[in-house]
């Protein structure tokens, strides 16, 4: 099982509903009292109904993660792309605070909120609720659609680089990763060998990959996955930007294909179809799909294992740290290596 010795600090035993309400109240938004937890391991984010009949998101970051200037950031690029009409939850602009409240950023249209709590501050922004669903990808209007979304906000994410926030570097991730992992006792005994040597074979993977070719890194979404995308009659809108970084513009698109090799080539050639009008996409990319699907896999488990102290992590992975586990992942890892092999390039068939 992980060993206690890696494991992050508890970072929301101390955020009661009581303290939800209160901390919203400190920001000018006045709870009636009804709260609901939505989905979300790495943050906890709440719908608050409020007094006036309306109702807010509050997102409460998890300590550590992140610094003020990388929340910040993330949070201007959110208006950025609203104020370019791109269909994103951006966060509430925060005028009025309780004395024991710091708004930030300073000077300028503060968006995140710091006020102590019992175990240290709790940073967090509130945005209005949003309502819609998974998009149908199996629909080609859909895909388009999404295409053009994906399009508008990567034209708006290459007019300047991000100043804090992460930059996607595979080679130097999968490492990190895989030895935060190896490192750390989080692997069980009896496989680790299996696992570090088929991890090894993804890492090589990554390196050929990504010095064949050295992509062009814009400000992106980061997280694409249907999950972060809501959909509407009007269109798709994007709900979380935690995860924004500097990266290749396909790391936005591959979380959306699925499928056998033509299937995926289908897929994307409906994404690159509403994408074009909007924004140029350097086909040479295509080719870091498969290695990008690698690097998301060791990534995860290394995102598990940072998280393990945190309750909600035993409970949603009670199989981590056990043998069948690892022996899973390393199968996984040896079968994405094979298809990552034998899959022809998309490029080729699109």
């Amino acid at each position: 099982m992980p060993n206690p010795a890696h494991e992050a600090p508890r970072s929301y035993a101390d955020l009661t509903p009581s303290g939800v309400l209160d901390a919203l109240d400190a920001v000018g938004f006045r709870g009636d009292g009804r709260i609901l937890q939505l989905n979300s391991y790495e943050n906890r984010v709440f719908q608050v109904m409020l007094e006036d009949g309306g109702a807010v998101v509050a997102k409460f970051y998890r300590r550590a993660r992140w610094t003020d200037a990388q929340i910040t950031e993330e949070h201007s690029f959110a208006l950025e792309l609203a104020g370019a009409e791109v269909p994103v939850v951006a966060p509430c602009i925060l005028h009025d605070a309780a004395s024991d409240v710091r708004l930030l950023p300073e000077p300028g249209p503060a968006t995140l909120a710091l006020r102590p709590g019992p175990e240290g501050l709790h940073r967090y922004s509130v945005s209005p609720r949003q309502a819609g669903r998974s998009p149908e990808l199996e629909d080609d209007a859909v895909l388009e659609r999404l295409g053009g979304f994906i399009g508008r906000l990567h034209a708006v994410g290459a007019r300047r680089p991000f100043a804090h926030r992460r930059t996607l570097d595979a080679p130097h991730d999968a490492r990190e990763a895989a030895a935060l992992l190896q490192s750390g006792g989080f692997v069980s005994d009896n496989q680790q060998g299996p696992w570090a040597e088929a991890c090894a074979a993804a890492i090589d993977c990554i390196d050929t990959a990504f010095a064949a070719h050295v992509p062009r890194p814009i400000r992106l979404h980061g997280d694409c996955h249907p999950g972060n995308l809501l959909w509407r009659d009007a269109g798709a809108h994007v709900v979380d930007l935690d995860d924004a970084c500097m990266g290749p513009a396909v790391q936005d698109l591959w979380m959306l294909l699925s499928g056998e090799p033509e299937a995926m080539a289908w897929q994307l050639r409906l994404l690159l179809r509403g994408y074009a009008p909007f924004m140029d996409f350097d086909r040479a990319e295509l080719g870091l799909i498969e290695p990008l699907r690698l690097l998301r896999m060791i990534r995860h488990n290394a995102w598990v294992a940072q998280r393990w102290q945190d309750p909600a992590f035993p409970a949603a992975f009670p199989d981590f740290g056990s043998s069948g586990y690892w022996g899973q992942q390393a199968l996984q890892l040896r079968e994405q290596l094979r298809v990552a092999a034998e899959t022809p390039s998309l490029a080729t068939l699109l």
